[in-house]
């Protein structure tokens, strides 16, 4: 895939295992910044503590479709799609918000599953990103509790039926 650049400078690429440590900064920030108003510190720490899993991540890079937005090759957002049909992971930067990168990396990623003969799209949402996510076309299949680290956490299981 080649580098694809809008008007205000977003290039999409492929990421790379080289981007692990700037995407893990970005998945830190935006969590501390962005989602503490849905979830207390508790939540935030073991959520967080995702980045610990290098293995996952790692599986991550190798295993799915990885799409990454920068600015200036400055890593901006990133999201990723796993077996044709499950959205991952979403991020955007906390300096980055509202500005169309979600909406810019969500489409190339429908893109892709359609692609593949995708019916529909899935993800595991948190309340942060529900909004985003039902603006998107996904609706909420069921709220689910999540343990992290022994800490109880809500998101959303939701899905979007494709139309191609």
């Amino acid at each position: 895939m080649n580098n694809i650049t809008s008007d205000n400078q977003i290039t999409i690429r492929k990421g790379v295992s080289a981007d692990l440590p700037e995407m893990l900064q970005l998945f830190t920030a935006t969590i501390d910044e962005i989602c503490k108003q849905d979830y207390n510190l508790q939540q935030l720490e073991a959520w967080k503590s995702g980045t610990e899993n290098e293995e996952r991540w790692m599986k991550v890079i190798r295993d799915q479709y990885v799409l990454m937005a920068a600015i200036e090759n400055k890593i901006v957002g990133f999201c990723t799609l796993d077996q044709g049909n499950y959205i991952d992971l979403l991020f955007v930067h906390k300096d980055h918000q509202h500005k169309g990168i979600a909406s810019l990396l969500y489409q190339k990623v429908e893109k892709e599953a359609l692609r593949c003969n995708e019916k529909e799209l899935t993800a595991d949402v948190s309340k942060t990103a529900r909004p985003f996510f039902e603006k998107a076309g996904f609706q909420i299949v069921q709220e689910q509790t999540v343990n992290v680290k022994g800490i109880a956490m809500t998101n959303y299981k939701m899905v979007k039926h494709l139309i191609s």
